[in-house]
């Protein structure tokens, strides 16, 4: 399914465009990536798999969204203005066919 270092970037672009539609669960205020933060983005991973998470004016996005991703467990699909897409598979029942080459 992946690499090593992850999902590949046509896995990627897959996984956004099915984001395309969907609104962010999550928000992240100017604190940024809190515990509270992340315990949301882990629960709603958990039940989602593929969620978006609304930045509000982070002065370094791109850092934030790794953060994020990085200490929830999740892969970053991408980021979008100020919205970071993570997927994280679920063990016990995954939802999203992720696309093979």
């Amino acid at each position: 399914m992946s690499t090593e270092t992850g999902l590949q970037g046509f896995q990627r672009r897959h996984l956004r465009a099915l984001a395309n539609p969907l609104n962010a669960l999550v928000q992240v205020g100017d604190s940024g990536a809190t515990e509270a933060v992340i315990r949301a983005i882990d629960a709603a991973l958990r039940d989602h798999e593929l969620i978006k998470v609304r930045m509000h004016q982070p002065e370094d996005k791109h850092g934030l969204a790794e953060a994020l991703a990085e200490r929830s467990g999740a892969e970053l699909c991408g980021v979008v203005g100020h919205t970071v897409i993570l997927f994280r598979r679920n063990p016990e029942r995954p939802r999203i066919r992720i696309p093979e080459r």
